[in-house]
């Protein structure tokens, strides 16, 4: 159960954001930027990224939303997102977006650089400026969406079409910047992949 109450019924981060429109606008647009807009990773690759850092989070709503996203637009679909919360250095991706994957690990657990060994690494295999640059990003700014999330008790979602949905959504549309009427913003941030493999 939330720890405050909520103006509506939806689960995770689409309840907060549906209760504090507010607050949403801004946290619907980062996400929209850092997972949408073009740029040199593609946008199936940083939903993986978000989706690692929230399953290494145990932030189920993200995990399994940022997961299905993922899933929905990378070669392997669901397999490659459960191999790589499985553990990164045997899942089936490229050598680049695994090299990523181990600095969004470092971002996710201090606040401190990344490791000189794990840049290197990643610009061995090919990793420019803006690689790096929005692999941090986007490790940073889900652990401030997954403690959002988790540090609520928000409500999480056990059933995979609820993941499924969330990521058509987004494949679709994006993530909103305001509140639909009667709706939550397009956004559903937040989780690791569930036990059911969502």
């Amino acid at each position: 159960m939330p720890h405050i109450t909520i103006s509506n019924d939806e689960p995770g981060i689409r309840g907060l954001m549906a209760h504090r429109p507010d607050t949403a606008a801004p946290l619907n647009h980062l996400a929209n930027v850092l997972l949408r807009e073009p740029a040199s990773l593609s946008r199936g690759e940083r939903e993986l990224i978000a989706a690692y850092v929230s399953h290494l989070n145990s932030t189920l709503f993200c995990a399994g939303t940022h997961g299905a996203a993922a899933a929905a637009q990378l070669d392997g679909g669901r397999d490659t997102v459960r191999a790589v919360c499985a553990g990164p250095d045997s899942a089936p991706v490229t050598p680049r977006l695994r090299a990523l994957l181990r600095i969004a690990a470092e971002v996710r657990q201090h606040a401190r650089p990344v490791s000189d060994d794990a840049v290197a690494a990643a610009r061995a295999e090919g990793a420019e400026d803006s690689d790096i640059h929005d692999t941090v990003l986007i490790a940073a700014a889900f652990c401030m969406y997954n403690r959002y999330v988790s540090c609520l008790s928000t409500d999480v979602p056990a059933e995979e079409g609820y993941y499924d949905g969330a990521a058509h959504r987004i494949v679709g549309q994006g993530y909103g910047t305001g509140l639909h009427q009667d709706h939550a913003p397009d956004m559903s941030v937040g989780t690791s992949v569930p036990a059911s493999g969502g």
